[in-house]
């Protein structure tokens, strides 16, 4: 078979910027559907780290267009970020479908940035025939830089720092490249990462997400997608361990409340890594609505992948136990000292002391947010004296977990900042030496009125987990996560960043009276 052609086109926009794309062909004579990706790192790469190449596609069918995004690749202008997408994305899609190889269906895929040009235009765009956004989110605050109030250091920093590497080489700047590059190689980031930020890039979207991060009240950027395009076939991809599943979820919800119909798939896939089989459900996707093949049963309206079962379920949505935290004050230096009880009404007290010391900060591993994504292990945590754990009874039946796990009790610290970061893990059976996270989650809390009591909520990432009989449930509490979230220093006059001099030892009592466990549905409407 010969190779597929392709070739570069320009278009020029309205303002008189050129943006760049290259263009690959199916073999045979068309008109064809155009599937369309506008991304900023190199129309070339197309996003092949997660996606079959454009070659794959071609072969397949479809006009595939990947373009370069303005101010980045061959793209002419200044980048500056989703603000710019708009308006070019009406103008792109008006141009692809007045090709004349297009048949006039266009497609559109592509995750993370490339997730979010999908979604917004001017108003009055006609929308594409169907869309497949994954890994994204609309709020730069709560689905792209933050969570909890704690800014994603390790991710932050090195996205960042990949954009500013980008800028240096279209401005043929060496040296800063070189530097960022060594700096990310050696993890040197999670130390100098934000010094190289202000050096190279102090207007990129992760520095200015950082300086946001920081401050009380502050407006954030959010999107708002056409109505007229949620209510389009929309295919929405998420990985129990992407940091940014909660935005998917977001868009799930306004979709349906727009009138739409979206599916949603949540797989075991990290931002990077998914899982076997992805491709063809998206061709069969677009093969449905662009070639009508009329497949559109091929999955239910939720389908998710089961972390224990390791298979794939449609959501149930039923409510799960609220559980209690109990201890008589050693869930931090016992580790099986700590209990969580499934009852709701039973009355406890007690009181759990973390002590964390950000000379050797807990460090967070597995999950969404750590520089290592995934299912993990955490046995070696959980036995350090600064982390309070509470764990189950084995249970009597077969308990399934679907939602998002939120964590509430009270708390007083003698810091005017600190961080409370939390795992929940099954146990399988008696092996106390295997503890397999299951979610994560962060709060941040600045401003804190010093040994005074207060209530405190943390959100973890959703799940969906079946703890088998015998099995338990446990919760886990430090006072860091590090490099996942940058290091409290305890004071507000310093930047939660790495480790420092600045960074005091900071004590936190952990109230039980009032403690409770639950799981919210992954779709409130």
């Amino acid at each position: 078979m010969n190779s597929v052609r392709y070739r570069d086109q320009e278009l020029k926009l309205r303002d008189g910027i050129s943006l760049k794309s290259r263009i690959w062909f199916p073999h045979g004579k068309g008109p064809w559907p155009v599937l369309l990706m506008r991304q900023p790192y190199g129309r070339e790469i197309a996003s092949t780290v997660t996606y079959a190449h454009p070659s794959w596609w071609a072969r397949n069918g479809y006009l595939v267009v990947i373009q370069d995004v303005r101010g980045q690749g061959a793209s002419e202008g200044e980048f500056s970020g989703f603000i710019q997408e708009a308006s070019d994305t009406s103008e792109t899609h008006d141009w692809v479908r007045s090709m004349p190889e297009c048949n006039g269906l266009l497609g559109t895929y592509g995750f993370s940035y490339q997730g979010l040009t999908q979604l917004i235009a001017e108003e009055g765009t006609p929308p594409p025939d169907c869309m497949i956004p994954a890994m994204t989110g609309l709020s730069e605050n709560e689905h792209w830089s933050c969570e909890g109030g704690a800014f994603w250091w390790h991710l932050g920093i090195g996205w960042g720092l990949q954009l500013a590497a980008q800028k240096a080489q279209r401005e043929k700047n060496s040296n800063a490249w070189h530097e960022i590059r060594e700096s990310l190689e050696s993890k040197k980031y999670l130390l100098n990462g934000h010094k190289l930020l202000k050096k190279n890039d102090p207007e990129g979207m992760a520095n200015k997400w950082l300086k946001l991060s920081e401050r009380e009240n502050v407006h954030w950027n959010s999107y708002k997608p056409l109505d007229s395009w949620l209510k389009k076939p929309l295919l929405l991809i998420g990985g129990w361990w992407d940091p940014h599943l909660r935005g998917i979820l977001n868009i799930f919800e306004k979709a349906k409340n727009a009138g739409g119909e979206p599916k949603l798939l949540i797989g075991p896939a990290t931002h990077l890594q998914w899982w076997e089989g992805i491709q063809k459900t998206q061709l069969n996707f677009f093969d449905t609505y662009l070639k009508e093949k009329n497949e559109q049963h091929f999955f239910s309206q939720i389908n998710l992948w089961n972390l224990t079962e390791k298979r794939w379920e449609a959501s149930e949505q039923k409510t799960s136990p609220v559980w209690k935290l109990l201890s008589k004050g050693l869930a931090s230096s016992c580790h099986l000292e700590g209990s969580l009880i499934p009852n709701p009404d039973l009355e406890v007290s007690g009181e759990v002391t973390i002590v964390h010391d950000p000379w050797r900060p807990v460090p967070a591993i597995g999950g969404h947010l750590s520089n290592t994504p995934g299912e993990v292990n955490r046995f070696r945590l959980d036995i350090r004296s600064d982390v309070a754990v509470f764990t189950s009874l084995p249970i009597f039946e077969d308990l399934r977990l679907e939602g998002i796990p939120i964590l509430n009790l009270e708390t007083i610290c003698d810091r005017e900042g600190f961080d409370l970061f939390t795992a929940i893990s099954r146990i399988p059976g008696e092996k106390d030496n295997i503890v397999t996270q299951l979610s994560t989650g962060v709060l941040r809390v600045n401003n804190n009125e010093i040994n005074q009591k207060s209530n405190r909520e943390i959100r973890l990432q959703p799940m969906l987990a079946t703890l088998k009989k015998g099995d338990r449930l446990r919760i886990s509490i430090s006072g860091s996560g590090w490099p996942a979230i940058g290091i409290n220093p305890g004071q507000s006059k310093y930047l939660c960043e790495g480790p420092s001099p600045h960074c005091l030892v900071t004590t936190i009592s952990l109230l039980l009276s009032n403690s409770k466990l639950k799981l919210e549905s992954l779709i409130s409407s």
